[in-house]
């Protein structure tokens, strides 16, 4: 369990970040590979990253991956350099992978060395050369992170936008309506607001005083189940928590005849609607393109059933909000293209 304790001033500095950090995003997808947790989750991703950890065409980008493992086992530890605190947490990849490139040597020394405590049985990449502060392993850490984002993470950010995006949508919304409180209140179950302590499913046992330098929640989409903080308590208080995800495997699976069920104007103005907002009720779309409510409930339904939309309960509304597929849909049709780069990204 994770108690972090907050005094009035982290109530008033607690932070939604906009977008995922790129290197959290790395950190927790190269966790992924290591299980199998997560089958519906994270089992289409897998099966598309399969022929480059084999080292088909190549063995480059299984080289990659196997490089950063070495830093990132699974298990209770890796060293908090690589995921630098962002205030804000509004890095690119480019200003995080710096960041990692200007670390101390003696935190690089510390952080490695904790790393060998907890993983005995690993050698890390470069170890020795890297606790040295060693310019050519530092730069060569830093190609691995680029390599590693461009091959096994960005082709798949529409899917990892999209899903952030709902979720962003979803808690700005509660976050809007009742303060704070309301907010920290949506981590349930993985995370319980008993004032002035959230205390969060976490794998050990520890306390974390924000002492007025506020909280920082930070969505990311490869984290599993349970939020996740640095190790280092002097760093800047950061919560990365799992966002919930589209079932991937069911957008690409037969389009077809789901998609000619959308041609009719109520269902394209609620996919307009539903993107548009990112995130709302039943009765805010009914209103929005003038339409009952029984109808409205019936119409997001196909417009669920062809992945083109997603909803989750909240109390007793029904909060709607668009998949991946939806807004590639709409997307495409602005600019006069097809869905089909959607269904191949899965193959």
């Amino acid at each position: 369990m994770l108690r972090i304790h907050f005094t009035a001033q982290d109530l008033e500095y607690v932070r939604l970040a906009r977008r995922p950090d790129p290197l959290w995003e790395i950190v927790c997808s190269i966790c992924r590979l290591q299980t199998d947790e997560g089958p519906v989750a994270f089992g289409p991703w897998r099966r598309a990253v399969v022929p480059r950890l084999r080292g088909t065409g190549g063995g480059a980008d299984r080289a990659v991956a196997l490089a950063l493992r070495s830093l990132v086992p699974f298990g209770p530890y890796f060293p908090d350099f690589l995921t630098p605190a962002v205030d804000g947490g509004n890095a690119d990849l480019r200003q995080g992978v710096d960041r990692v490139l200007s670390t101390p040597r003696t935190r690089l020394r510390r952080e490695l060395t904790l790393l060998a405590e907890s993983a005995p049985g690993v050698r890390p990449f470069l170890g020795e050369e890297l606790a040295r502060g060693d310019a050519a392993a530092l730069r060569a850490l830093g190609g691995l992170l680029t390599a590693y984002d461009a091959a096994f993470v960005a082709p798949y950010r529409p899917w990892i936008d999209a899903a952030v995006a709902s979720d962003l949508a979803w808690r700005s919304r509660e976050l809007a309506a009742g303060g704070t409180r309301a907010l920290l209140e949506t981590f349930r179950p993985m995370a319980r607001w008993s004032p002035p302590v959230l205390e969060v499913t976490y794998p050990v046992d520890r306390d974390m005083h924000l002492g007025g330098r506020g909280l920082l929640l930070m969505p990311s989409y490869f984290c599993w189940r349970k939020p996740l903080t640095l190790v280092d308590g002097a760093l800047l208080p950061t919560l990365v928590y799992p966002v919930e995800k589209p079932v991937l495997a069911a957008a690409p699976g037969s389009p077809g005849a789901s998609l000619a069920r959308l041609l009719g104007p109520t269902r394209a103005a609620l996919l307009h609607e539903v993107t548009a907002r990112g995130c709302a009720t039943t009765s805010e779309l009914a209103r929005a393109v003038g339409c009952s409510l029984p109808n409205t409930s019936q119409q997001l339904a196909i417009l669920r059933e062809a992945g083109l939309a997603a909803c989750r309960k909240e109390g007793r509304c029904t909060l709607h909000h668009p998949s991946p597929l939806g807004r590639q849909l709409l997307e495409g049709a602005a600019s006069s293209r097809g869905t089909g780069t959607v269904s191949s990204r899965w193959r």
